[in-house]
């Protein structure tokens, strides 16, 4: 079976010979056996669990890389009154162990129509998107780009939600 054990960064750039698209929870792995969008099987087989981005490649052990491609997810954007508010309603989702991909004016979760009730009764604004899902990854620094303890980085990536919806 043919593996892959490196990972090549967006930034990076590279000759991709097919695409494998993950929603949030698939591209946070380190073993997984897999099967790219054109068919290519293979085993995920990485040292350590990394958090995929869009863009980024698999290096499979026969020389080919894979371009990840992030599903889209449904999610609620919050937004709030201004920018305390926005504060007020991210602590309360803290609170209650919710990952959420954090932007200057809005606030990205997966739908649960009981966190939705919660935000609007606190005087959220909750519109409901499909779009790429890539939470926050941890209180714990390391290497941007890895979780589990390790941190995360955003590296650039476009949310697509102020104004129009381009994911």
């Amino acid at each position: 079976m043919i593996h892959a054990r490196e990972v090549r960064t967006k930034a990076a750039g590279f000759e991709a010979a097919d695409t494998i698209t993950l929603d949030e929870s698939q591209r946070h792995r380190r073993r997984m056996a897999m099967v790219s969008d054109g068919g290519i099987a293979f085993l995920l087989d990485l040292p350590e669990t990394v958090r995929l981005g869009e863009g980024d490649g698999l290096l499979l052990d026969d020389g080919r890389v894979l371009r990840v491609v992030a599903r889209p997810e449904p999610l609620y954007v919050v937004r709030g009154q201004n920018a305390t508010h926005l504060l007020t309603l991210a602590w309360h989702l803290g609170n209650r162990h919710q990952a959420a991909q954090i932007f200057s004016d809005h606030v990205l979760i997966r739908r649960e129509p009981v966190l939705r009730s919660m935000l609007e009764g606190l005087g959220a604004l909750v519109e409901e998107i499909e779009a790429a899902f890539d939470p926050e990854g941890g209180a714990y620094g390391g290497p941007a780009g890895q979780v589990h303890g390790q941190g995360h980085s955003h590296g650039g990536h476009s949310h697509g939600v102020s104004g129009g919806h381009d994911h």
